[in-house]
């Protein structure tokens, strides 16, 4: 799996890139926001988070300017049932990661069906999924109310989105805290996923 590139830029277009790794040409598909934060011209280097999403029909490789926006869009395609890759980028490429979860926490489907390609019933069902299956609205409102760091916050949601329970995650991102309470979000992380595993 790929899971992460750093190249230069030899194709720059709005929702596509091409990215030079040691004289290999990578394409990947990327939303609006991280086309925008990377505001990519050619010979520049970049560094990306990246999924790549098979299917019998295609290989594609999605690219993220940070970790919030690809484990959102993590748990959009594997949390909540009828959504692709397609209209997970549409959702990255229509609002920001933190006013989308926002919508999610207060629960503003009128909000979220303003995405192109994300009608009332998607929208609906994407709030209940996320706060029913995944329990994520619950520490987005922690966090909103700063009683959790947003590193412990940021973790917790990457763990989720990696597929681990809400409950398990949630313990073994509190137990590193309590070792490493100022731990930037990777290092949480790294030391929950080693906790989890061992």
């Amino acid at each position: 799996m790929i899971a992460r590139l750093r190249g230069k830029v030899l194709e720059a277009l709005p929702g596509r890139l091409v990215v030079d790794v040691n004289g290999v040409g990578y394409m990947l598909t990327v939303s609006l926001s991280t086309y925008d934060a990377l505001n990519p011209v050619e010979g520049l280097e970049v560094d990306l988070r990246t999924h790549l999403h098979i299917r019998e029909t295609a290989h594609t490789l999605y690219g993220f300017a940070s970790d919030a926006e690809k484990d959102l869009f993590l748990l959009l395609i594997e949390r909540v049932s009828g959504i692709g890759p397609a209209i997970g980028m549409a959702v990255l490429s229509g609002m920001p990661v933190d006013h989308f979860k926002n919508c999610v926490v207060n629960g503003d489907a009128p909000a979220l069906s303003q995405i192109k390609g994300l009608g009332k019933k998607t929208a609906e069902r994407i709030i209940l999924e996320l706060k029913d299956k995944v329990g994520v609205a619950e520490a987005w409102q922690a966090a909103a109310g700063d009683t959790v760091p947003s590193a412990a916050i940021d973790a917790e949601s990457a763990l989720i989105g990696l597929g681990y329970k809400q409950a398990e995650a949630r313990k073994a991102v509190a137990a590193v805290m309590k070792l490493k309470p100022s731990a930037p979000t990777e290092e949480l992380l790294r030391d929950a996923l080693r906790m989890l595993n061992s």
